[in-house]
């Protein structure tokens, strides 16, 4: 049970994003994200109700109204959420790869170790697609945005051709969503090390055999 007797009251009135401004805040939207992900999860959107999230979350109803104004506002907050996630999980992995094929190989590692953690993210993400599709669209261009990022800067020193950007970045995060629906969530019978090395392989070699 969060302890919300004392919980900050809105500053103003409610949006979409309210942003916590003590600790216990932060505790509480973070309980209730926690629980959001859990119900949509494994309910579905349209199954679940307010009271659901509230009540795993060991918060009252009112508390709710602090952080979010209705059911898609939390749905919402809560696809940006685990975008954000995401991006947390496979940033810190990048730092020790020596190179542009290298870096996609670790965020891949990443991403499948995370996904491994956090199966209902594609169920998420998917229903996002019918309940919030501004969310749905955000989340992808967003990861595909930071995936042609890195293979710009690929470019820019040398290692990748001149022309990889977007396409080249939206093909590589399909790859990735793939694999992780297969080997994370379906049947995770490869470690994750070995997929994100072969995929890396076609990433580096290319499917035409050498003559």
């Amino acid at each position: 049970m969060v302890d919300v007797a004392n919980d900050e009251p809105p500053a103003s009135p409610p949006t979409v994003a309210r942003a916590p401004r003590t600790a216990r805040g932060t505790r509480t939207r973070r309980a209730l994200l926690d629980a959001a992900a859990t119900e949509f999860g494994a309910r579905g959107f349209h199954a679940t109700g307010i009271t659901d999230i509230t009540r795993r979350a060991g918060v009252a109803l009112g508390t709710f109204y602090t952080w979010f104004d209705s059911k898609e506002a939390i749905f919402q907050a809560l696809v940006a959420d685990m975008s954000a996630r995401v991006r947390d999980a496979v940033t810190p992995r990048l730092a020790d790869a020596d190179s542009a094929i290298g870096r996609e190989r670790a965020a891949l590692h990443a991403f499948l170790d995370f996904v491994a953690e956090n199966q209902l993210i594609y169920r998420i993400i998917d229903e996002a697609e019918f309940v919030n599709p501004e969310s749905h669209r955000a989340h992808y261009e967003t990861t595909v945005g930071r995936i042609a990022q890195r293979l710009k800067e690929g470019a820019r020193a040398g290692e990748l051709r001149e022309e990889v950007g977007e396409v080249e970045a939206w093909a590589i995060a399909g790859m990735n969503v793939f694999l992780g629906l297969r080997y994370a969530v379906w049947s995770p019978d490869l470690p994750a090390e070995e997929v994100a090395r072969r995929a890396n392989r076609l990433l580096a070699e290319g499917l035409a055999r050498k003559r």
